[in-house]
């Protein structure tokens, strides 16, 4: 073989350092593509996921509880000095669960009632409370005290709506709740429900009391 064949063969030859570089790119490209495959699995399976939560929330979507006072009745309620007032009232409320799919279970419960924005019953601690679907149930505690004090704008104004016959109050439900739908259960929830009820009193009246309007609550949660 001439000179001039040997130098055309070393040319022609691949050099050392070129092999390890096309090996290199050769691997990089399949680490790559497997990344890539790993990352659109999991974006596929977080779809998958959310789809099934807006599902679910769709089906089981929980709707707050709706409670309306469907009676009363007022056993009490006389001022001595300072002013102080004595009270004993029952007011009936009635607690629905509009859910079919969802329970209600409250607890850490407690109800008072208000008259200008001020409390004329001590808060009253209540029982935990189930409300299974589509249920319902009546709260109706006795609530009140003896020498509650109060301002004498309230005084003052209780009387005299005694004398004209007719009485605005209000009464307070709280607590907490949490919705459940077969295993799965929810956080726990404040609860706030205020029921403005209007009723018909007059100083002689002594048991139940006509309401003068519906006195569906309005509830926060």
């Amino acid at each position: 073989m001439g000179e001039g064949e040997a130098k055309a063969d070393h040319k022609n030859a691949p050099s050392a350092s070129s092999t390890p570089e096309s090996y290199s790119k050769g691997g990089g490209g399949g680490g790559g593509g497997a990344l890539r495959a790993i990352c659109g699995a999991i974006f596929t399976v977080l779809i998958l996921l959310g789809i099934i939560a807006l599902i679910l929330w769709l089906v089981y979507r929980p709707h707050k509880p709706r409670l309306t006072v469907v009676g009363a009745a007022i056993y009490d309620l006389n001022f001595t000095a300072p002013p102080l007032i004595s009270t004993s009232v029952q007011f009936s409320v009635l607690a629905r669960n509009p859910n079919r799919r969802v329970s209600i279970h409250y607890d850490k419960l407690s109800m008072y009632v208000t008259y200008k924005d001020q409390i004329i019953t001590p808060p009253l601690p209540l029982p935990p409370l189930r409300l299974g679907h589509k249920s319902t149930v009546v709260i109706a505690p006795v609530m009140g005290g003896n020498g509650i004090p109060v301002s004498p704008e309230v005084a003052n104004g209780l009387k005299n709506d005694e004398a004209y016959g007719v009485v605005l109050m209000r009464v307070v439900i709280l607590g907490r709740l949490r919705w459940k739908a077969g295993a799965i259960k929810t956080g726990r929830y404040g609860f706030y429900a205020r029921c403005d009820v209007w009723l018909r009193f007059n100083p002689s009246s002594n048991g139940q009391v006509p309401l003068l309007a519906p006195s569906t609550c309005k509830v926060d949660v």
